[in-house]
């Protein structure tokens, strides 16, 4: 019943430190996440699931003027609205979509006023699920801990990634660094399938021969795009943001990747190719601030070291 989500928009026109940058308008970029990954709603949840509606309702209310505890994603979301203090426009802007009624939902308007989110627009659907406003907000990606609402958004072509339970970092860092997981995440799936389906050899065979073919895109290629034209607004070295790929990819199978990266003409700060390592211990080298990744497996070493979203997506979340 605590389910929310939060939406971010970016644009143009930025000041870097007391540098004025002026840029052409870009398009917004536009994030939704829910109110139980922004802010720790155990308690209150609990209520609901175990004495019910009502219940939750009054326990709710007679706590709303108390702020919640953060949530796994709230560090993310308080960098991403950071960007706002270093640019002329505001590049971001959170839309909360929420299970809750505007009436429940008063006691997380608060929280958000008391940690000092620049947060005002939002939609509560009463007990109902609010994935169907991400497309009426242009919503780039959805953050959810609901597993089915994040299917749902993925099916309607928004990325969407559910945010695990994670241990956070506890080194301050002003730099905002996103991570993310290249088949099923950033490309699509078309080369996992071989992988799954056939074995790596003929997984490498496959990429060797089309290493000029550039990979069709997944679902967090735009969001990666996006978050690109972030970073060209500021001057060279100077952005607060900064991309990663990590992947379970290897030599030769990297050069496919770069080649489609160079073909999309979108530049990614870091790329690890692990071959099959352990992700979890070079997240904590990057000081990733959030990793999407479609393997489960991945994402349980990955939530260990930062904060993590499954992303349902793909052949290996197929169901057999």
């Amino acid at each position: 019943m605590a389910n929310c989500a939060v939406a971010i928009y970016h644009s143009s026109n930025w000041q870097h430190e007391s540098v004025m940058v002026t840029q052409a308008k870009i398009d917004p970029l536009v994030i939704a996440i829910s109110s139980r990954a922004l802010f720790n709603l155990e308690d209150s949840h609990r209520v609901f699931e175990e004495e019910g509606l009502d219940a939750y309702q009054q326990y709710q209310i007679s706590k709303e003027d108390q702020p919640l505890e953060q949530g796994d994603a709230f560090l993310l979301v308080q960098k991403l609205l950071g960007l706002n203090k270093l640019l002329d426009e505001s590049p971001v802007q959170v839309i909360l979509l929420s299970r809750n009624s505007a009436d429940t939902g008063l006691r997380v308007f608060n929280s958000i006023q008391h940690y000092g989110l620049d947060i005002s627009r939002a939609a509560f659907s009463g007990g109902e699920s609010p994935y169907r406003y991400i497309s009426a907000f242009n919503s780039h990606l959805f953050l959810s801990t609901d597993g089915a609402d994040v299917r749902q958004a993925l099916e309607s072509g928004v990325a969407a990634a559910t945010i695990l339970p994670s241990e956070k970092s506890t080194t301050p860092s002003e730099k905002l660094k996103i991570a993310f997981d290249g088949d099923a995440v950033l490309f699509s799936d078309d080369s996992e399938k071989i992988f799954k389906n056939k074995g790596l050899a003929a997984f490498t065979k496959n990429e060797k021969e089309a290493a000029n073919e550039p990979l069709s895109g997944g679902p967090f290629k735009p969001v990666l795009a996006a978050l690109q034209q972030i970073q060209m607004v500021f001057p060279p070295g100077e952005s607060p943001l900064r991309t990663c790929l990590v992947t379970a990819r290897a030599a030769p199978a990297h050069e496919r990747v770069v080649r489609t990266l160079r073909a999309w003409n979108i530049r990614i700060d870091e790329s690890l190719f692990l071959g099959g390592l352990d992700k979890g211990e070079f997240l904590r080298a990057f000081d990733a601030d959030v990793f999407f990744d479609d393997q489960e497996a991945h994402c349980e070493s990955a939530r260990n070291h930062v904060a993590t979203g499954h992303v349902p997506h793909g052949i290996a979340n197929e169901k057999i």
